[in-house]
């Protein structure tokens, strides 16, 4: 994680850090939003891309787990899934908040 303090205005990052969290709740809605409408700062798309591969990563794992539901599996890894979201995303909007950039663990690099 890089620092990059002096050049991110507090706006850009109180921004970044809304695009994380917002995924706890709404998914993927809220990082294509900012990725779409914020493409002029760089520090928030890229906040905002790193948090849409990631929600996507985990569309994907939520799908995946849904079909082994029917051997039993399943539901602990919707369980897993669930606190991983909530984990990672709180910590990319503390990472932000300091103006540093978050790289997600584990997550599929789809939109570049």
């Amino acid at each position: 994680m890089a620092e990059i303090t002096n050049e991110v205005s507090s706006n850009d990052k109180n921004l970044a850090v809304l695009t994380h969290l917002g995924g706890i709740l709404f998914s993927f809605i809220p990082s294509l939003i900012v990725w779409l409408l914020k493409k002029d700062s760089p520090f928030v798309s890229e906040q905002a891309r790193e948090a849409l591969n990631f929600q996507i990563t985990l569309l994907i794992a939520w799908v995946v787990s849904y079909i082994l539901i029917f051997i039993l599996i399943g539901f602990l890894l919707m369980g897993i899934i669930w606190l991983g979201n909530i984990v990672l995303c709180i910590l990319a909007a503390i990472a932000t908040s300091k103006g540093e950039t978050y790289r997600y663990p584990f997550t599929l690099r789809l939109i570049n």
